[in-house]
């Protein structure tokens, strides 16, 4: 792999069919990357340029009301920064279980779920329905997998459909347009810095920036239910032009939370060649780091997501020592968030608890299918 920078995606034409995304893998980061691209679409949808609305339905399979789960504070930061836009229902029980103990309950909260499902593809009223954990639904066999696959082939044409969860069907992921695999890599080795609290998305699959985006949801939510102040800055680099994939999420973010998102980008705006590095790069990237490295060491931000900052090192436009000083220092309760593909693993994957690998099995844009704004950029 020659290149590792960030093409802009302003410059690519866009496509008008809505297509078919599969999420699944043992690693995190899946249900994330499904917010991630309803942020996108939200944003989109607000925009004065927008020729058209937009209209969410997060549906949750086995995610059982009296239970909390990861993505609840995203969503309650959802629905209060963008009243009106965002459908939420979940069905099943709240207790884990296996195929060894699935109750006729199941089976109806699932059955039910989906009847939800079907009528929302059929309504017209939706640009993106998010079917979250239907993957191990129809692995569990709560749901006729020949059902569901009918039903998504004769969906409406400007629908996007995500699905996600571990154990997704081969027959789902035939009929995806886009299908990628999250990997847990459990070699981290954070326990033994005594540091917390750094996760990275890497890989050639999609998912990795749109993760990111899913998680600061997560961190504005706590805050809101704790009644504090939960600051997230965004720090991009190799993206110093416009028309990224996440754009337009970043836009509703801001305006959703105009007071506790910070968002800064840095590079030229065009693709970073290995071998063809400019001293603007170089530039570019360290003026990126020192901004970075003042949002850590100060502790005003709960969460800070470095995007892209992994081909950044591995193109040689920063140093790994300062980036893993600066980790190793800070603030216990600072997420931070590392995303980016790369060749070589820089010395703060170490410092990781959690590292999930995106791997590609399938992208529409393989096809010469079109992106789409609001999904893709």
């Amino acid at each position: 792999m020659a290149a590792i920078g960030i093409m802009t995606a302003q410059v690519r034409p866009e496509r008008e069919v809505g297509q078919i995304h599969v999420y699944d893998g043992t690693g995190k980061g899946k249900s994330q990357a499904a917010l991630g691209v309803v942020l996108r679409s939200l944003g989109l949808g607000m925009s004065d340029t927008s020729p058209f609305g937009t209209r969410i339905l997060l549906l949750r399979f086995l995610k059982g009301a009296e239970r909390q789960y990861a993505e609840d504070a995203a969503i309650s930061a959802l629905q209060q920064g963008f009243p009106h836009l965002i459908d939420h229902v979940r069905t099943g029980r709240a207790e884990f279980f296996d195929a060894e103990h699935i109750t006729p309950f199941d089976r109806q909260e699932a059955e039910r779920g989906w009847a939800i499902a079907k009528g929302a593809m059929a309504s017209g009223l939706y640009s993106v329905v998010v079917l979250d954990e239907i993957n191990p639904v129809l692995d569990l066999g709560l749901i006729s997998i020949d059902r569901v696959v009918k039903d998504l082939k004769n969906k409406l044409p400007h629908l996007e459909v995500i699905c996600t969860g571990r154990g997704a069907p081969q027959s789902l992921i035939d009929i995806a347009d886009l299908h990628s695999e999250m990997r847990s890599h459990d070699e981290a080795h954070a326990e033994k810095y005594d540091v917390t609290g750094i996760e990275i998305y890497t890989g050639a699959g999609k998912g990795k920036s749109t993760s990111a985006l899913g998680r600061s949801l997560k961190a504005i939510g706590t805050g809101i239910s704790r009644d504090l102040s939960h600051r997230v800055l965004i720090m991009q680099w190799l993206k110093g032009g416009a028309g990224y994939t996440e754009d337009a999420a970043i836009a509703a973010l801001k305006r959703g939370y105009p007071h506790v998102i910070d968002h800064q980008r840095c590079g030229r705006d065009a693709i970073v060649w290995r071998g063809q590095q400019q001293e603007m790069d170089c530039i570019e990237a360290q003026r990126g780091w020192e901004i970075a490295q003042a949002a850590i060491a100060s502790g005003l931000y709960k969460t800070i997501i470095l995007d892209e900052l992994n081909p950044t090192v591995d193109l040689d436009l920063l140093p790994v020592e300062p980036i893993c000083e600066a980790l190793l220092k800070k603030s216990r309760d600072t997420e931070i968030i590392i995303t980016g593909r790369c060749l070589n693993q820089p010395a703060y994957f170490d410092l990781a608890s959690v590292h999930s690998e995106m791997v590609c099995h399938k992208h529409y844009a393989e096809k010469g299918v079109d992106l789409k704004r609001g999904v893709d950029f």
